[in-house]
């Protein structure tokens, strides 16, 4: 893998967390409505680390396992076809159905970091990583006697470090977001100065599966 492309792959890694974090649909809002209910600025802090754990644990839940298959290192290419159409498939069907799945709403205010892991899964962001995550570990490139040795610990140090860097670009932006919501804008914000995101976040899911298999291919 030559600079450029390992350079891209990582500032998709990032991009994708700032994204994730300015998305309401991550939480952000919940951390406000906390240190209002608390009636304290600092009550935001906690909550963000809370929804920033979940995210975090959602990550590791779904890059460990592909961090194993990338073992599998004849099959790589197809493993990396095969993550790019499963993306692919998550952002059709959430442009599709535009459903929200109900048993989020069930989840008691104080579990945040229970809500934030189970979001990060049911609307795919997790997922969004995984041909990101692939496109790095370029396995394949290496020569035969360090593959066998070094592939796993190398896989796993990656996925943690690839969870790490997108979580916490994640809770940078949605936890500045939520400052200053909080802090300067208010309330009226989230009513007049935001926008529906479903239809954007399904269309880069989209664009992010076909950017793995255009990389695998």
């Amino acid at each position: 893998m030559d600079m450029t492309t390992a350079a891209g792959l990582w500032l998709a890694v990032i991009l994708s967390g700032l994204y994730h974090g300015l998305n309401p649909g991550m939480g952000w809002p919940l951390a406000v409505s906390s240190a209002l209910f608390e009636r304290r600025r600092s009550a935001l802090w906690p909550a963000l680390g809370a929804l920033s754990l979940g995210h975090f644990a959602a990550m590791l839940g779904i890059l460990l396992p592909f961090s194993m298959m990338t073992l599998l290192i004849d099959f790589e290419r197809e493993i990396r076809i095969g993550a790019g159409v499963i993306v692919i498939g998550m952002g059709l069907y959430l442009l599709i159905t535009r459903r929200h799945p109900r048993f989020l709403a069930r989840i008691p205010p104080h579990k945040l970091t229970l809500w934030s892991f189970l979001v990060a899964l049911a609307h795919g962001a997790a997922l969004m990583l995984v041909p990101i995550y692939l496109g790095l570990c370029a396995i394949a490139e290496l020569d035969a006697g360090h593959r066998a040795a070094s592939a796993l610990m190398a896989t796993t140090a990656l996925a943690l470090t690839v969870a790490i860097v997108h979580t916490a670009a994640m809770i940078g932006s949605g936890g500045a977001l939520a400052y200053a919501v909080h802090r300067w804008l208010g309330l009226n914000f989230l009513k007049k100065g935001w926008f529906d995101l479903e239809v954007v976040w399904a269309v880069s899911l989209i664009g992010v599966g076909v950017l793995g298999l255009w990389t695998a291919i």
